[in-house]
């Protein structure tokens, strides 16, 4: 009998993670790799925020806090829900845990039991499919294509819906692709929940700020308040704020389920970094003066990358509405050999070789669960990014 639990053995570490280690060895031995796998903004944390987080420390706040957060951070949650969404909550309905991953998880482990099922989009962020595994429940993906920008219809909801479906998982702007969705065709999704009472809501919002070419985000209880009381809104400070290793998510929801997500976190982590927390309520109280110009870089890069990977033969790649991620197809490149003499008849085996043969590191799209493709973050300098482009285009090229 093995010691470790069955439960372990249904899910794998996260590919983005292991792609980012195996670069991170290369660099160390010498090699000139190019990161484009990590999901992380090459920003600073704004000042007024790394200021709030000092102020924090000199006052002692470094105590632990309420399990799942501050008073005060609650009430920056549910400020920021009314002036973005329209949405009223009240700092019962929230719940603050370390990072966005933590809240998402929470939300699982308290609602699922074995046999229920999780509705997710492919591609789709990594973790999502092993967070339901891991809470007993069994991922039903639903897979888009290149041909609706990897956005989930209508159609394919109604069909992914089955008496077992709890939750449907929902990310707009996209990890790993950038696609975010309009007003209209969210309402064409959430017509169709409004159809199965039985299916609630998991948000992932984190990237709700990251929108581009006057793509405005929206979120499902906003566009349709008959599943407000169905739905849980998920958020973060990591990506818009650059504040990614401060460690700080949260949620708005029914009453019921924050009160089951606490329980969770009180036997497991237990309260966020207090001095985080109070970096937070200044993210979202404070300035957001810096949002723009930030967004303006991502624009030019994100622009940098589409045209330069849509030069190559046999790569395809569309130009997202937001995030900082493309997901190009690399279909047209199927079959062929690299100059080492691998033979591509996988994603996973283009970003191999492209790491080993041309010092680029991206993320395989299988990981994401959705194949022929691979993600690049251009979270990165505009001279990394062109350098990386051109190293890939001289690789795609030498394929025979």
């Amino acid at each position: 009998m093995s010691f470790l639990s069955e439960t372990l053995s249904r899910v794998k570490p996260s590919p983005t993670i292991a792609m980012t280690a195996k670069a991170a060895e290369l660099k160390a031995a010498g090699r000139d790799v190019i990161g484009l796998s990590a999901g992380e903004p090459d920003f600073d944390t704004p000042q007024n925020i790394k200021d709030a987080a000092v102020a924090a420390i000199a006052a002692g706040k470094t105590k632990y806090t309420a399990p799942d957060g501050i008073a005060e951070l609650k009430q920056a949650v549910c400020a920021k829900m009314k002036r973005d969404h329209g949405l009223d909550y009240t700092p019962a309905q929230v719940s603050v845990g370390t990072g966005g991953k933590q809240t998402l998880y929470n939300a699982l482990m308290a609602t699922l039991n074995d046999g229920d099922e999780v509705v997710i989009p492919a591609p789709y962020w990594v973790s999502y499919p092993d967070m339901v595994l891991l809470a007993g429940g069994t991922p039903v993906i639903a897979e888009t294509s290149l041909q609706t920008n990897f956005k989930l219809t209508a159609d394919q909801l109604e069909a992914a819906i089955t008496p077992k479906t709890k939750w449907l998982i929902f990310n707009s702007p996209s990890n790993p692709t950038g696609a975010g969705y309009s007003r209209e065709e969210l309402k064409a999704l959430t017509d169709v929940l409004l159809r199965h009472p039985h299916v609630w809501v998991m948000t992932d919002d984190m990237y709700e700020h990251l929108a581009y070419d006057g793509f405005e985000f929206c979120t499902p209880a906003q566009v349709e308040p008959q599943l407000y009381d169905r739905t849980l809104t998920c958020n973060g400070v990591s990506k818009a704020y650059a504040m990614t290793g401060w460690r700080i998510g949260y949620a708005a929801g029914p009453e019921k389920l924050i009160a089951a997500m606490r329980k969770v976190q009180s036997q497991s982590t237990s309260n966020p970094c207090s001095v985080s927390q109070w970096a937070a309520v200044e993210a979202l109280n404070g300035t957001q003066d810096f949002l723009a110009p930030n967004n303006e870089m991502f624009v030019r890069r994100r622009d940098l990358v589409v045209s330069m990977l849509n030069e190559i033969d046999g790569i395809s790649c569309p130009t997202p509405e937001g995030a900082f991620y493309v997901y190009p197809s690399i279909a047209g490149l199927i079959g062929k050999t690299t100059p080492a003499g691998k033979v591509i008849e996988t994603d996973e085996d283009f970003a191999t070789a492209l790491l080993e043969e041309a010092d680029v590191a991206v993320v395989f799209g299988a990981a994401f669960g959705l194949s022929p493709n691979f993600r690049v973050s251009y979270a990165t300098s505009d001279a990394a990014l062109e350098e990386a482009c051109r190293r890939i285009q001289t690789f795609c090229a030498a394929l025979a």
